[in-house]
């Protein structure tokens, strides 16, 4: 994984999948809960799995066993196999805040490289953390962030 270009209001990663970008892109959304790490929750119960629905408007949650769920946020936009652009409302709390002024967004971009793929995510408008902003942007670049998460993910490709 290579680090890119990190800023106050954006983090930015990349990483190379030995996938075309169809299964790529399948598997960053449909099986998005087989890579997460469900330690990584909101609700009061570790998940059973974190779900995309896959279409713009689309929720994005965490579900336990028992059939609770938590919001997460929201697709903007559902590309496939391109691009992805998902709403992350949760606060600095990580606490489900459903106003859209507050919410920040995750872009993923699925660019073929030759058999491989490129992986270009973005964790944008964190400004929006207010004073917490530079904290969750340290959170977010961090190994338990996106680096660890990215990962993760090239694994189960």
């Amino acid at each position: 994984m290579t680090a890119q270009q990190t800023t106050a209001t954006a983090v930015r990663r990349s990483i190379t999948v030995a996938a075309p970008v169809e299964k790529a892109f399948e598997v960053f959304t449909d099986r998005f809960g087989a890579w997460w790490p469900l330690d990584h929750h909101i609700g009061d119960q570790d998940p059973e799995t974190v779900v995309i629905e896959p279409r713009r408007g689309g929720r994005w949650y965490e579900r336990t066993a028992g059939g609770a769920e938590a919001d997460w946020g929201v697709v903007l936009v559902w590309e496939p196999p391109a691009r992805l652009v998902l709403a992350w409302r949760l606060d600095a709390e990580w606490k489900h805040n459903p106003d859209p002024a507050k919410q920040t967004e995750i872009e993923v971009r699925f660019v073929p490289d030759g058999g491989r793929t490129r992986v270009d995510l973005e964790h944008r408008l964190l400004d929006r953390f207010g004073s917490n902003a530079e904290q969750m942007r340290a959170t977010f670049e961090s190994e338990a962030g996106w680096v660890g998460l990215l990962r993760r993910y090239a694994n189960a490709v």
